[in-house]
């Protein structure tokens, strides 16, 4: 199968080697036991990989978006899911662009080893959903520390990660100016906080995805866990979500090529009535056009890493490199399905299980809807929607 971008082959290869190490029957097992790849994770960190974006004094790669993107893109494309690790890589943005020195000095050599491990951002809540301004969790001074109510809902890796940034509301809503002022984002030390004042339920779901429910009581953080300034963290946290669009396209991308490869492998062997099935045009067809997608999904991803790097406004690009990439890979995963026909329900064809991890973003971490909505608005000039 030949692609139109086949760039950054030394990071390619190198992630492909390590991932060959964890075959198929390895996610499955991790899949069936509904665990979290802990021996995975580990060597993506142990060779340098989860640290690419934390500049070399800090004991990074320093690296941009668009190299993080394809060892993401690689992972899903070698069999394996990002969704357990790729959080570490945007939220690392949202620190490094607006982190004081100090906190730089103090996370980020620790981030880099693999000491600690920030993978969750607490963002949405059951009442409030993609209505960010609406948020009811709140962060009051109190001296020195702040003192956080309220709920969080579909926040991911908190049992497999140290530490977590949290956006909260410091000035009520109807004390601002703008809706979008008045939140800040702090770092929460996980274990920590479920000591004092943070409870975490777990959601099961049909995805071996660890996202669980949280609650904040009286929970005290000290305001040096403050990033930026206080009341300023919508804006902070749109560079950790711009970040995050992108690398789910990539991984996205990933899944859609790696469909791709099972399902032409397939075809091409697959005989029915004497003649390969992949002979047909009702098979071909559905396969080229969601190759065709793919491969524009992923030059989208590449112009919106390309504006991230260079610290200019991607939110469209980012929004729209979502949207085409969850598309595509989501077409690429039923033709794959519909061709292996029964093989595709079996778990040990691993097409039911990338199935299910690619459909997810459909709808996280923003909806397709939301993004068409955003496009009409933001793009089109269209009179908002909601």
């Amino acid at each position: 199968m030949k692609t139109s971008i086949n760039n950054y082959m030394e990071i390619r290869d190198a992630v492909r080697a390590l991932c060959a190490q964890f075959p198929d029957e390895y996610h499955r097992k991790i899949d069936e036991d509904k665990a979290y790849p802990e021996e995975f994770v580990d060597a993506l960190t142990n060779a340098g990989w989860l640290a690419a974006m934390i500049p070399e004094e800090y004991g990074g790669s320093g690296l941009g978006l668009a190299e993080a993107s394809v060892v993401m893109e690689e992972i899903n494309r070698s069999g394996g899911n990002s969704g357990a690790c790729h959080g570490q890589m945007y939220n690392m943005s949202t620190l490094l662009r607006h982190g004081s020195q100090a906190q730089k000095e103090f996370y980020l050599p620790k981030i880099a080893t693999g000491e600690w491990r920030l993978q969750s951002m607490a963002v949405t809540e059951p009442t409030t959903g993609t209505d960010t301004t609406k948020i009811r969790t709140t962060a009051v001074k109190k001296g020195d520390r702040y003192v956080i109510n309220g709920q969080k809902v579909w926040i991911s890796r908190v049992q497999h990660s140290d530490w977590m940034i949290l956006l909260a509301r410091t000035t009520p809503l109807a004390d601002v100016k703008k809706k979008s002022e008045g939140m800040s984002i702090f770092m929460v030390n996980i274990k920590e906080a479920m000591q004092s004042g943070m409870i975490v339920r777990p959601i099961p779901n049909m995805v071996n995805h660890e996202t669980n429910e949280l609650f904040f009581e009286n929970l005290e953080i000290p305001e040096t866990q403050l990033i930026g300034e206080e009341g300023k963290g919508f804006r902070y946290i749109l560079d950790g979500l711009n970040a995050e669009r992108t690398l789910i396209a990539a991984e996205c991308i990933g899944d859609g090529y790696w469909f791709m490869q099972r399902a032409t492998t397939y075809v091409k062997d697959r005989e029915v009535f004497g003649r390969p099935i992949g002979q047909n045009q009702g098979v071909q067809f559905p396969l080229a056009e969601s190759f065709i997608e793919i491969e524009a999904a992923n030059l989208m991803r590449f112009r919106a890493c390309e504006l991230f790097d260079n610290g200019q406004a991607c939110g469209a690009e980012a929004n729209m490199a979502k949207y085409l990439a969850a598309k595509s890979s989501w077409e690429a995963a039923n033709a794959c399905l519909q061709f292996h026909g029964g093989f595709g329900f079996a778990n040990e064809y691993d097409i039911e299980r990338k199935f299910r991890e690619t459909r997810l973003y459909q709808v996280a971490p923003i909806s397709t809807n939301l993004i068409l909505s955003y496009v009409a608005e933001h793009l089109l000039d269209l009179p908002r929607s909601f």
